[in-house]
């Protein structure tokens, strides 16, 4: 996972003991009470996996300890041994981590500058592979809001545990797959940003297991992605809007539309030496995207963050400027929660914002706030991080400032309607530790391709997104499906009526946790 830089002082390796950072996640914070999420592990496997080869880890500064964290856990483990050679292992670690400086913090309001102490951030993120070279369980952490020792030791106790928990729940392995294709077929798709970096990870796994099947897929956002599949200029399309009954009928082509994972949007900003503790109400947020809160330092926002030296620059707003998914997340959650939102502007891909400058894409908003000081703007979690942007906590409907993480999207999937149209939006959900601005992501494929080759090239492609690759989902900061309706979408699959999917009253379950899904198990 790659960003943009901030500063990194020479003393930073001297610094690994940070004893009483009070560092605030960038994202995804691990609960210490423990962490319940949809879907990991657990194929039924030839053999377990107790040796282990510790690749070297992916990321700019810091990833190196990060590696030495992790393998000293694996090492005081009786569980697994470690081995010196990818040959010699059942499985293989990768991992990809990186630590910068998010800020500066005073303990004390009396206390001088000398006293401040640096607040780190950064992620840590591990995949096992079998010896098959697939992806048998994936996490990523980030810093907890608080901490005792090193943030690198924080995020290896963290994932460590984690990943040993699921290695003794059973057996990690995967369903080795076999190439069913025996002529060269291309298929291309377009559509959502918010889940772009995992369908380009996706695509990576799949041609690996069926060589002859070539994908590629382009980040326009949701709206032009729906556009050119209507259009048969693409093969599959994803949005983060699942296409309604009444659009449906409008529409010359036909599909059917497959929800493949969960995420989430974040309000970022860029605000030199504050941390990423800042707290946003929902009426603080369509404040300052009606352009009625127009300072960092205006009162209501420091009678929310008292403890913060909020500074007196102006609020530099950023939105969508193309159709799109994350958009429509981000206004329906505003309109659930401020009226005059609701009467004024409203929900959609595409709205008439009363205030800001519009970027293209999740990564367009994200680069234009690392590259603006003052500004704010929402993104999809994986975006904010590999940005390593600060992003605040929001106030969910229990009341509870909560930070966006696995956890708490997960705790948004348990509060979901346990029945009713998987359309139904998951935007304010009520669980006490729910993100309130959580949402699955959707792929749409054509009913009918009138090329049985290519038919049979994009069923398997989903049949394998909504098993082997769900467990490629939370090393990339996105949430699995729960069990049930990635094996109701299975039974779906074969379904000749067009749309029968999207049209289908779909109960969502509870998740289960990270070592015990296991696609058709009940």
């Amino acid at each position: 996972m790659g960003g943009i830089r901030k500063n990194h002082p020479e003393q930073i390796g001297k610094e690994f003991c940070w004893r009483t950072c009070m560092a605030i996640a960038a994202i995804l914070t691990f609960s210490w009470m423990g962490c319940s999420v949809c879907a990991q592990t657990t194929s039924p496997a030839s053999e377990p996996i107790r040796r282990i080869f510790v690749s070297p880890f992916q990321g700019k500064f810091g990833s190196a300890d990060l590696r030495k964290a992790v393998v000293e856990r694996l090492r005081r483990s009786s569980k697994v041994t470690l081995v010196n050679s990818p040959s010699d292992a059942d499985a293989v670690v990768e991992g990809d981590g990186e630590l910068w400086v998010e800020g500066y913090q005073t303990l004390s309001p009396r206390a001088g500058s000398s006293m401040r102490q640096t607040v780190y951030s950064g992620y840590l993120s591990l995949e096992v592979k079998n010896r098959n070279g697939e992806t048998v369980w994936s996490y990523l952490v980030t810093p907890g809001r608080m901490r005792w020792h090193g943030v690198d030791q924080d995020l290896a106790d963290h994932v460590v545990k984690l990943m040993l928990a699921a290695l003794a729940r059973g057996r990690t392995g995967g369903a080795q797959s076999t190439d069913v294709m025996k002529t060269q077929i291309d298929l291309t798709g377009a559509g959502s940003t918010f889940a772009a970096p995992l369908y380009h990870e996706w695509i990576q796994s799949f041609e690996v297991r069926q060589p002859h099947v070539h994908a590629t897929y382009q980040a326009v956002g949701s709206e032009n992605g729906i556009q050119l599949l209507e259009e048969g200029k693409v093969d599959f399309a994803a949005s983060d809007v699942p296409v309604s009954d009444e659009q449906m009928a409008r529409m010359k082509v036909k599909f059917r539309q497959f929800a493949t994972v969960l995420g989430g949007v974040v309000p970022a900003y860029n605000l030199s030496d504050v941390g990423s503790n800042l707290q946003f109400t929902p009426e603080m947020l369509a404040d300052i995207y009606l352009g009625r809160v127009k300072r960092w330092n205006d009162p209501k926002l420091r009678a929310l963050n008292h403890r913060v030296n909020l500074p007196d620059e102006p609020i530099v707003v950023l939105h969508r400027s193309d159709g799109s998914g994350t958009s429509f997340a981000w206004t329906d959650f505003l309109s659930k929660t401020s009226a005059e939102w609701r009467t004024s502007v409203g929900t959609g891909m595409r709205v008439k914002w009363p205030t800001g400058q519009g970027a293209t894409g999740n990564d367009g908003v994200a680069a234009g706030i690392a590259s603006t000081p003052g500004a704010i703007g929402y993104v999809e979690l994986t975006y904010a991080l590999h940005r390593e942007l600060n992003f605040g906590l929001v106030r969910n409907r229990a009341g509870k400032f909560v930070q966006a993480n696995l956890t708490t999207l997960n705790a948004a999937a348990r509060a979901a309607p346990q029945s009713g149209d998987l359309r139904g939006s998951l935007v304010d959900a009520s669980g006490e530790d729910a993100w309130p601005i959580t949402t699955f992501t959707w792929l749409l494929v054509p009913a009918f391709t009138g090329d049985t080759q290519k038919t049979t090239a994009l069923e398997g492609f989903v049949k394998w997104m909504l098993t082997s690759g769900q467990k490629e989902c939370s090393g990339l900061g996105y949430l699995p499906l729960p069990r049930e309706i990635a094996e109701d979408e299975l039974q779906q699959l074969d379904r000749t009526d067009p749309g029968a999917i999207g049209s289908l009253p779909v109960r969502i379950p509870p998740p289960l946790s990270a070592s015990s899904w296991q696609p058709g198990a009940r």
